[in-house]
């Protein structure tokens, strides 16, 4: 079992999976996941049966009626049990077989914070609009001395280090968050490179020109 700057790590890793509206990609995230890593699946108000599609595939399932990225985050992180816990979005665009990748920085102490670094597999993967707010938001980091190029959806921390940071958004702003209170704290942070294709059904933040104006207001109030 690795060791880390904090002590022995448990077997298990906890990887909080937040979902609203993705039965469709669903089996395919799950069936990624590797062994040894326990997906709790945060419904976020889905009214396409995703959680009975999570739960009939062995997810763990949380319902979190408060709707906002950061609720559902919150949600899971606070049901994890594990001592590292992984984020990443439930719409295919990640592989979860990429999670091993950025957990392992974590694992052997050498970053607080690990971020998956988003590299498209092709064309339309990462929406244009949504790479111009990410790039904003990463200069706007660097001013803060904190040289990210993404804001990515695949992280992993300790649990109760986050749980410390005492995040504060329930919205889109949680991901800035996150990185911010965490640069505050002295955290080392860092990114890991992992592929990103297109997700499997329709986008209901980034995805979306509406969506990604409502991200970038919300992050604005992180800022």
């Amino acid at each position: 079992m690795p060791r880390t700057l904090l002590g022995t790590v448990r077997d298990v890793i906890d990887v909080v999976l937040p979902v609203l509206d993705e039965a469709r990609a669903i089996p395919l995230v799950l069936a990624r996941v590797p062994e040894g890593y326990r997906p709790i699946v945060v419904d976020n108000g889905s009214r396409d049966g995703s959680a009975e599609v999570a739960r009939a595939l062995g997810a763990h399932v949380v319902h979190e009626p408060r709707q906002g990225f950061g609720a559902a985050c919150f949600a899971g992180l606070c049901e994890a049990d594990a001592e590292i816990v992984a984020f990443m979005d439930c719409d295919g665009s990640l592989d979860a077989a990429d999670l091993p990748r950025v957990v392992t920085e974590v694992v052997d102490g050498d970053l607080d914070l690990a971020l998956g670094r988003r590299r498209p597999t092709e064309p339309g993967a990462w929406p244009w609009h949504a790479r111009m707010a990410n790039r904003a938001l990463t200069l706007h980091l660097a001013l803060r001395a904190v040289p990210l190029t993404d804001l990515g959806p695949m992280r992993a921390a300790r649990r109760q280090a986050l749980l410390d940071l005492a995040i504060r958004d329930r919205r889109s702003g949680w991901p800035l968050e996150m990185v911010v209170r965490a640069a505050r704290a002295g955290w080392w942070i860092g990114e890991v490179p992992v592929p990103y294709a297109p997700r499997i059904g329709r986008s209901k933040v980034t995805g979306t020109v509406r969506g990604t104006v409502r991200a970038i207001r919300d992050m604005a109030a992180v800022r």
